[in-house]
């Protein structure tokens, strides 16, 4: 049949070289778009559905080149919350957690990268000007700490510590180094209540993996801490 048709003329020789080429590269396409797939839920964390570290800290890089100065980068990290796993299981940890995703989320709004960095720990990069930090931090503190409703309508209390960077006070727009500045003033605050600013010194306190060395989860490379 090949035969006749090339003889009329109506298919050639490259074109039945093209068209039996395309067979196996039409299944290939489909498994690469299905893996295309596989790979964009992979950039969001299951549980809360916030972005995961890499597509987290690659979103945080182009808000930093895009506003600047005008730039937070935020740590947060859940008070108290192997109690809550410890006493009320950790369904009900589970449920804490993705309440702070959503607080974090609706706080942040929808040109932030907000990412799960590892466990009871989150990050936020938004843009921040300096004249409404103070009021946005307040604000974002008042929402972590109320209580969360668990399924069966029980009540929890919970707290978080907040770090906040920003380039004109560390002197650096490097991911990097405001996140490192970040995780030492929410450590310098840890369980005051409010959200801690961080200066030049937060920025230049010893760091593994740009988290504060000594805490856990600095001593292997990548390991969320």
């Amino acid at each position: 049949m090949d035969s006749v048709l090339r003889d009329q003329g109506r298919i050639g020789p490259r074109t039945l070289l093209v068209t039996t080429a395309a067979v196996p590269l039409t299944g290939w396409t489909l498994h690469a778009i299905a893996l295309h797939k596989r790979l964009a839920t992979t950039r969001k964390d299951p549980l809360t559905g916030l972005l995961r570290r890499d597509a987290y800290t690659a979103r945080a890089r182009r808000i930093l080149a895009r506003h600047r100065d005008d730039t937070a980068v935020l740590l947060v990290d859940a008070d108290h919350f192997k109690r809550i796993n410890d006493t009320l299981g950790h369904a009900a940890g589970d449920t804490v957690l993705v309440a702070f995703g959503a607080r974090l989320t609706a706080w942040a709004g929808p040109g932030a990268a907000v990412g799960r960095l590892g466990g009871d720990e989150f990050a936020v990069v938004l843009e921040l000007p300096a004249e409404h930090r103070e009021q946005r931090l307040a604000q974002l503190v008042r929402m972590l700490h109320a209580p969360v409703v668990l399924d069966d309508g029980q009540a929890v209390d919970v707290a978080a510590s907040v770090g906040a960077a920003s380039p004109d006070a560390v002197g650096s727009r490097d991911l990097s180094v405001l996140q490192r500045a970040a995780d030492a003033a929410l450590y310098a605050g840890k369980h005051s209540g409010r959200a801690y600013l961080a200066t030049v010194q937060h920025a230049m306190v010893p760091s593994v993996n740009d988290r504060r060395a000594g805490r856990p989860g600095t001593t292997i490379r990548g390991a969320a801490a």
